[in-house]
């Protein structure tokens, strides 16, 4: 592949996406062995005019030449069309950049909820900005494709627990985002949006999760036992990540609490009707 010389990509080191596909861009070629530097170092040393706080929204590109720098969709595009100009028609492709510009958006403005970064990270003078569509639209997202996957897998647990309402687990997933809605709002409504955001990436992970079984049966007949149990692993794993991640959040145990009790309530309402 051919190599861009001459340029830096300024990547979140405290984003494992992020570093992920920027080592990408090294290992394959497609940078050079110094074309990557996380932003937490001193940007102003490898470009006094970049625009910090964009730098930090939308990966950036300079190029250290002439001292241009691009933002964004148009870093990834400049890097990979360097290295495989058969993509730079599509990547021209005005309808087809602006819904890329969308998704890119759509992820780096909630990538600190995907994965959320560590107390040192978030000491960092320069932080993602907050966007509240960009959160909402995630919110809604990921309740969707939880609500649809749960969907089709409450089909595997027909002798366990009764099928119910095709909306039922969509009315389950939102019905949580509301519960602990109200709860934070009571004692850290600052935290609103970053707690709901974590919560739903663990529901949409956990969600995730189920399609290995879903998939395997759809291949293979498998014994009926194995589906309960599974999911009852899956939600042991989410506990502890919900643990996790308010101990990263500083919230306590409260929300993790209301999380079980939530589910608890829920499935006995379920199991006695």
């Amino acid at each position: 592949m051919k190599t861009l010389e001459n340029h830096i990509i300024l990547f979140d080191g405290d984003c494992p996406l992020c570093k992920a596909y920027t080592q990408a861009f090294v290992r394959s070629g497609m940078l050079a062995e110094n074309g990557r530097v996380a932003y937490q170092s001193n940007m102003d040393n490898i470009c006094p005019v970049i625009d910090k706080q964009r730098a930090v929204n939308e990966i950036a590109l300079v190029d250290l030449k002439n001292g241009e720098v691009t933002y964004g969709v148009p870093s990834l595009f400049k890097v990979i069309g360097n290295a495989c100009p058969v993509f730079k028609p599509l990547f021209g492709f005005k309808p087809f950049a602006w819904l890329m510009s969308k998704v890119y958006a759509f992820i780096s403005y909630n990538r600190r909820v995907i994965i959320p970064a560590s107390s040192k990270g978030d000491s960092y003078a320069y932080q993602p900005t907050f966007k509240v569509h960009y959160r909402v639209a995630y919110l809604l997202f990921t309740w969707l494709c939880t609500g649809f996957i749960l969907t089709a897998y409450a089909h595997l647990l027909t002798g366990v627990v009764p099928i119910g309402n095709a909306l039922r687990e969509y009315y389950i997933c939102g019905g949580q985002i509301i519960f602990q809605g109200l709860i934070i709002c009571a004692y850290a409504r600052k935290d609103f949006w970053t707690y709901l955001g974590n919560m739903m990436t663990i529901s949409f992970a956990g969600s995730l999760l189920l399609l290995l079984p879903l998939i395997l049966n759809h291949w293979f007949k498998l014994p009926a036992i194995i589906f309960p149990v599974y999911f009852m692993g899956v939600a042991g794993t989410m506990l502890l990540e919900h643990i996790r991640r308010t101990k990263l959040l500083k919230l306590g145990w409260t929300l993790t609490i209301t999380w079980v009790l939530y589910r608890v309530i829920l499935l006995a309402v379920i199991l006695f009707n």
